[in-house]
């Protein structure tokens, strides 16, 4: 299964095996290879809750296939937790994880470390476990891209102080409790906020989403 925002709605890449409890939006890999005007205006009424999907037989294939005029883009970031607190940056009036376009032969877990502490002025966060990847759409240099981005659950013992990187947009670095991380969905992007699903889930965290 392959989960990619379009204009942030979801869309997805699956096979028949993969449908548990199906709620959404089903066309067939040739429809949706054929009328792309139509996969797009399916999108308009999508959400996380009901998506988009593509029913083909290779995910994979079909997913690389029908983004295979994009350019691509890879990036790394994380969910940074501090004692009870977990970091959240606003990056033009929104919240946001910190994460950041990788550089030649990064590996994603160096470039995930070294975004977060350019952007948020934290010094050596550590790694516990991928939680997902995500893949998004965006227009890069008037050319459609394909951004990857691998999101990492880290922890950091160091000083409560931050630092927000003002020139990349973020005008607010922010320690946040467990109680709050609802109100961080409120105002987020969709991808943004089926990472923050899933790490929550995989950490038995109990909020309002």
């Amino acid at each position: 299964m392959y989960k990619v925002f379009i204009q942030n709605k979801p869309l997805i890449f699956a096979n028949s095996s993969e449908f548990d409890n199906f709620n959404g939006i089903l066309i067939k890999e040739s429809i949706a290879f054929s009328d792309r005007n139509l996969v797009n205006n399916l999108l308009k009424n999508s959400s996380i809750n009901n998506p988009v999907f593509v029913l083909c037989e290779n995910p994979e294939k079909s997913f690389q296939l029908y983004f295979d005029d994009y350019e691509k883009i890879e990036a790394a970031g994380g969910i940074v937790k501090r004692k009870n607190k977990y970091l959240f940056i606003k990056r033009n009036g929104v919240w946001d994880i910190p994460k950041g376009k990788l550089e030649i032969n990064e590996t994603p877990e160096l470039g995930g470390i070294r975004e977060i502490e350019e952007e948020c002025g934290i010094k050596n966060p550590r790694i516990d476990y991928l939680i997902t990847i995500t893949y998004h759409t965006y227009e890069f240099k008037g050319l459609p891209t394909l951004k990857k981005t691998y999101w990492y659950a880290m922890q950091y013992d160091g000083p409560k102080e931050v630092k927000p990187q003002m020139e990349e947009g973020i005008s607010k670095v922010s320690w946040k409790k467990e109680t709050k991380i609802s109100k961080i969905l409120t105002n987020t992007y969709a991808s943004i906020e089926d990472v923050i699903r899933q790490f929550v889930v995989k950490n038995n965290i109990t909020i309002e989403i």
